[in-house]
């Protein structure tokens, strides 16, 4: 027998020694007085004297460590990310509590009833007179709550890391930041939030391959959304005027610590605007995520002070050094020599019609559209441009799209008569745009891998 399962049968005779105390091993509802972070936010920095008449309160937590010494013992509670310790003294809580006390293992959750006081080394911490058991763990915690070092138990077994490592929960706790920072500020310039198709029977919206499924009741294949970006622009047909969706798109590609297969994006779309209106909105909109998120407009990334308070813009040419380049050759220049260079916020504009089936045109220049890309830390993390609203040009591009399709390109648009059928019937001059959540987050966590950000990655099974 392993020392793991050793350990497991031992923890499951445990149950029936809390059992015969009176506890059951997965307890019921404890109504908490109290969170541990706001435990420390209010009285971290009160005196003894302070904290007289005595401030009752009653807690619940993961248990990280135990101190047992004879007749009394100490121990420390973990919740949200924070740990407040208790004082457990024989003749102060029920014989039976005690009795608990004793068997309680690292990772069993407890709640606790009882009064804050300083130790004489002057540690806050909670005077236990009563103990309440509520769910006993079968498993050693990682590494006696050192911290989670493994990368690929990390991501298989995300539970274990957000416990044992802290900085992983504020990676999280940040990404939620940014999503409702962004949300907050789409709504205050009166955007409405929609929902879209996850299940498409056509996809589009991106250059990318699809994952395939099929519906059994209508006997038809359909194909997870690449993008939700057809159907946003059908709003605006509809007189939906300004829209955004956080949504997950899937995306059947390869993994690296920039791609996941399955990953979020921000999209939004405004009627009456251009892709200047759009850089004007994106500088906003990232700039106030970043000091929402983090309390300032620079933040370091990998080594490099990256200043969100300050983008520069610079045409595709220009970012390459070669006004005489264009198509595809200047796409591959760029995204060969320059991409990886571009650490600073950086909106790089005026892409080459021939990847852009889905921008409007320049007026003065029909090999190019009005298209930009946001890159940060060598990474481009948002794509916008003015939209394409005339339906027999977007017709003609889609067509342009299928004959690369024919010549091998995989990841080439595909007609969709419905959307050249909602443009004919006529959508206002509008500016769209796809920001990458999963990407801004490990620029704001200094976080190297998409991994680190995204609670379960998809990672091949075992």
């Amino acid at each position: 027998m392993s020392l793991e399962e050793d350990l497991y049968d031992q923890r499951i005779r445990r149950i029936a020694e809390i059992e015969a105390l009176g506890f059951r091993a997965y307890g019921q509802r404890f109504d908490f007085s109290h969170t541990i972070p706001r435990i420390l936010s209010e009285y971290g920095d009160k005196s003894p004297e302070q904290l007289e008449p005595r401030v009752q309160v009653r807690i619940a937590g993961r248990l990280a460590t135990k101190r047992l010494m004879g007749k009394a013992g100490f121990a420390h509670l973990q919740q949200d990310g924070e740990k407040l310790q208790i004082y457990v003294r024989k003749d102060t809580v029920p014989a039976n509590d005690f009795a608990l006390y004793q068997l309680l293992d690292a990772g069993d959750i407890i709640g606790v009833e009882g009064y804050l006081f300083r130790t004489k080394t002057g540690e806050l911490s909670v005077h236990a007179e009563r103990l309440q058991f509520l769910s006993k763990t079968l498993y050693s915690m990682p590494e006696k709550w050192h911290g989670l070092e493994d990368i690929e138990t990390r991501y298989r077994q995300r539970y274990l890391d957000l416990i044992a490592n802290p900085e992983a929960r504020k990676v999280f706790v940040t990404r939620s930041k940014i999503v409702s920072s962004l949300r907050r500020q789409l709504e205050a310039r009166g955007f409405l939030e929609v929902e879209t198709p996850m299940l498409q029977p056509i996809y589009g919206g991106a250059a990318a391959r699809p994952f395939k499924t099929h519906h059994n009741t209508l006997d038809i294949d359909l194909y997870l959304r690449i993008a939700p970006e057809l159907y946003l622009k059908r709003l605006l047909v509809g007189g939906l005027d300004r829209v955004y969706e956080i949504n997950r798109n899937f995306r059947n590609e390869g993994i690296s610590t920039q791609h996941n297969p399955e990953f979020t994006m921000l999209e939004f779309y405004q009627a009456y605007t251009d892709f200047h209106g759009m850089m004007d909105l994106s500088e906003d909109l990232l700039r106030h995520a970043a000091i929402d998120a983090t309390g300032a407009e620079v933040v370091e990334y990998q080594g490099e002070k990256i200043d969100f308070g300050n983008f520069r813009r610079v045409t595709m040419r220009d970012a390459v050094g070669n006004s005489s380049l264009k198509g595809h050759a200047l796409m591959e220049e760029f995204e060969r020599d320059i991409e990886s260079t571009l650490i600073q916020p950086t909106i790089v504009y005026d892409y080459p019609v021939e990847v852009s089936p889905l921008s409007k045109t320049k007026p003065d220049d029909p090999d190019f559209v009005e298209r930009f890309e946001i890159y940060v830390a060598g990474m481009e993390i948002g794509n916008a441009f003015t939209e394409l609203n005339d339906p027999r040009e977007q017709r003609h591009r889609f067509e342009m799209q299928l004959a690369m399709r024919e010549k091998g390109d995989e990841e080439a648009h595909q007609m969709d008569e419905d959307y050249v059928r909602a443009l004919a019937y006529g959508m206002p001059p509008a500016g769209g745009e796809g920001i990458g959540i999963d990407r801004v987050t490990m620029i704001l966590t200094n976080s190297r891998s998409i991994r680190d950000v995204i609670l379960f990655p998809l990672l091949r099974p075992l």
